[in-house]
């Protein structure tokens, strides 16, 4: 027989305790302890035996109907989830309120369906007029994509089990699933995890690709339990910066392709475009002769990408002189800062430094050091860096300038968009240099501002 258990469920880990207290022991997180009913079984029937599993060879070939990758028509969301859907896949798509989840999943379905796919979008946040205005205003509302809106998990999965023809559905989203055996309001731990779960055995049953939305919180993670983004098969960010129309679409999980893939998208009126060539959109407003702007060679995943960042410093009249950082780590600066002041008698402190990265995207590889001690240098002296030069290399605490992965595919896509100088660390293969290139390749900071001209 079943019996009736309370438990207090932590809403940002999942870790449970007998009794409510106001921080979880787990995570150290502060009011995330909600009662939840759980049915523990008793008596006889509450030990139950397994039975054996058949095991197959690792060396037997798989189905090609199985590996066989759904091409969706959008080449950027195809780049992030490596070359397509997978046939029984699931994957969790996050990001902040309002920056275009939904109309990027409809825009998705829609495409599928009218190349002859058949896809399914279902809604437990908006009703079906909503979303046929949001079609309306995209251009798709002729397309014939299957639409419902409903938030019980079990009846969802029991039409996903049942309609063996679908290629793809769209869970938007997660946080408002709910299973009925479950005593637990939508949202909590145990309604977010069980409804999940069974969704995915049933896209794995129908083989169908299943696609879910998730809410975030406000320090940018996905909201609900941590094992969600374990039982999914990818895991995607869509962010931006909301006063840009840039949209990057970019992969942290993935277990049918590489990781740290960016797809680029704008926003217009009619809905989310597909950028081809990002490194021209990022640079397409820049001016060459400003003082404090270089432009960054960097990597996104197997994809270079050109952007700029600019700099500012000022004199301060604060006793703490103000670092503000928009785009890139400000841990990262407070370092650069000091090697350039320690090592190489730049004069910083005392100053107020601004820095930022241009078109609202986020630099992460520490690659990004020589750009942003290029444009740091070019502030002080106000003097602009040489036209059409590109930076990138690593600074380490010595001022020593390090390698990069990928040097070659960052002076490619230098050399094609019209850039005639760089600046770069020592390369061991000097083939992979552009003939159309002049590339300089100083060993330490204190060299590379010579090259600059000096300090004046």
């Amino acid at each position: 027989m079943a019996r009736s258990t309370t438990l207090y469920s932590c809403q940002g880990c999942g870790a449970t305790a007998p009794k409510w207290a106001g921080k979880c022991d787990a995570c150290g997180a502060w009011n995330s302890l909600v009662e939840e009913r759980v049915e523990k079984q008793t008596g006889k029937g509450a030990k139950s035996t397994g039975r054996s599993i058949d095991l197959t060879p690792l060396s037997d070939a798989p189905s090609a109907q199985k590996v066989m990758r759904l091409a969706t028509g959008m080449a950027e969301f195809d780049r992030v989830t490596g070359g397509g859907l997978v046939p029984g896949s699931a994957l969790l798509i996050g990001g902040d309120p309002g920056i275009g989840k939904s109309t990027l999943l409809l825009q998705l379905v829609t495409k599928l369906a009218a190349a002859g796919r058949n896809t399914a979008y279902i809604t437990g946040e908006e009703s079906a007029d909503q979303v046929r205005m949001r079609a309306a205003r995209l251009g798709v509302a002729s397309v014939p994509a299957g639409l419902a809106t409903a938030t019980n998990a079990a009846d969802i999965a029991e039409t996903v089990r049942k309609d063996t023809t679908l290629d793809l559905v769209v869970i938007d989203s997660i946080q408002t699933m709910y299973l009925p055996g479950l005593d637990s309001a939508p949202g909590t731990v145990s309604q977010v995890r069980a409804s999940a779960h069974e969704l995915i055995r049933a896209a794995k049953v129908s083989n169908a690709a299943v696609i879910f939305v998730g809410h975030v919180t406000k320090d940018g993670a996905i909201a609900g339990p941590r094992v969600l983004e374990h039982m999914v098969d990818a895991v995607l960010y869509f962010e931006g910066d909301r006063s840009h129309h840039f949209r990057l679409l970019r992969g942290v999980k993935n277990r049918f392709g590489a990781t740290d893939e960016i797809g680029v998208f704008e926003m217009s009126q009619t809905g989310l475009q597909e950028v081809a060539n990002p490194s021209q959109l990022f640079l397409a407003d820049r001016k060459n002769a400003v003082p404090g702007t270089a432009v960054f060679g960097g990597m996104e995943g197997t994809r270079p990408l050109l952007v700029e960042i600019e700099a500012l410093v000022a004199p301060s009249s604060l006793a703490s002189p103000r670092r503000n950082v928009v785009g890139w780590d400000s841990s990262r600066l407070a370092m650069l800062t000091a090697v350039l002041e320690a090592r190489c008698g730049v004069p910083l402190s005392g100053r107020d430094i601004f820095l930022n990265v241009a078109g609202g995207l986020r630099i992460q590889e520490p690659a990004a050091d020589l750009a942003v001690a290029a444009a740091l240098i070019s502030s002080v002296n106000a003097r602009p860096l040489p036209e059409r030069a590109l930076f990138f290399g690593e600074i380490a605490l010595s001022s020593e300038i390090r390698q990069v992965p990928q040097a070659d595919a960052r002076l490619k896509e230098a050399a094609k968009l019209g850039f005639e100088r760089g600046f770069m660390p020592p390369v061991r293969n000097k083939g992979t240099v552009p003939s159309s290139l002049s590339v300089s390749q100083p060993e330490t900071l204190s060299e590379f501002i010579d090259m600059l001209g000096g300090i004046v």
